[in-house]
């Protein structure tokens, strides 16, 4: 029966998870000149800098990475672009193919995380940074951090665009954003407006805890499935288990500290049931009061 139920898992697991076939760098990255700036292909005869290369590409989730993104069969690829003349770059482009999995449907809700308080900052999750905003560029809905950080999703692409400027005094690399534009039109349906609105914030809060103890569920099906090493696991969902009860704490008057130290304690013994029936018990809380105002 166990093996039965392993096999089921493995094809449910290439249901999911199509794999990316026919994918050339060019589909993602603009490898060429763009408008006034100049496609970055390394600096030849510097150590540090390896041969010259006109993009990387790597087996991860990208930007997403940060907040916990499951990145099974994710690539990732980047290119950088300076100014015509210049000689090193200032704007970095990062296109990520996610996998067409089920881990796809919080990849709107994860690069909004990029742009919510964290816990330290005493305003966990709640509202966005002053300097972000939903902006609309052709027609096209993107998110845009003090006009030097650009991100959006087009279906299951990730595009990703940072530029630095130390002197102050360089224009926004608009030709660059335009173009990947035209590339990954933006999917985003939501206004600015919208997104700051409480119920906004109070819907994003929710996922947020909803999809900390998903990712819990995930890790353990990967290592059912023989995709993941015991200890990775365990560390993992203790991780999105703590930052769940974060916020239950934050939000529903719940002390974290006792569940932390419980959930520590299986960790360092390596108690897989112990960490895995914790989880069973959060899952059941919240499926018991996710519907309850919380107070922001």
């Amino acid at each position: 029966m166990r093996k039965i139920k392993i096999m089921l898992l493995l094809v449910l697991s290439l249901m999911v998870n199509p794999t990316i076939t026919n994918a050339t760098v060019t589909d993602y990255l603009i490898l060429g000149d763009i408008g006034s700036y100049k496609l970055f292909t390394g600096i030849q005869g510097r150590v540090f800098s390896g041969p010259p290369s006109k993009y990387s590409q790597t087996a991860t989730g990208g930007i997403l990475d940060a907040a916990g993104h499951f990145s099974e069969g994710d690539t990732s690829y980047e290119a950088s672009y300076t100014e015509i003349g210049g000689s090193w770059p200032f704007v970095k482009v990062q296109v990520t193919q996610h996998a067409g999995s089920d881990s796809d449907k919080w990849l709107l809700h994860e690069v909004e995380s990029s742009f919510r308080g964290r816990e330290k900052e005493g305003w966990l999750g709640q509202s966005l940074y002053e300097s972000a905003s939903i902006r609309v560029i052709d027609g096209n809905k993107i998110f845009d951090y003090g006009n030097v950080d650009y991100r959006w999703i087009s279906n299951n692409v990730v595009v990703y665009i940072h530029y630095t400027d130390l002197t102050g005094t360089k224009p926004e690399p608009l030709e660059i954003v335009q173009a990947y534009l035209r590339k990954f039109p933006s999917t985003i349906t939501i206004t600015d407006t919208e997104i700051k609105s409480r119920e906004q914030n109070e819907k994003w809060i929710k996922d947020e805890m909803e999809r900390r103890l998903w990712l819990g569920d995930k890790w353990f099906m990967a290592l059912q499935l023989g995709k993941a090493k015991l200890d990775k696991v365990l560390r993992e969902s203790v991780n999105h288990m703590n930052i769940f009860l974060d916020y239950r704490e934050n939000y529903y008057g719940i002390s974290a500290r006792k569940e932390k130290g419980v959930l520590w304690e299986y960790l360092q013994a390596k108690n897989g049931t112990g960490i895995k029936n914790k989880l069973a018990e959060y899952k059941s809380w919240w499926e018991a009061n996710k519907d309850k105002p919380i107070n922001l």
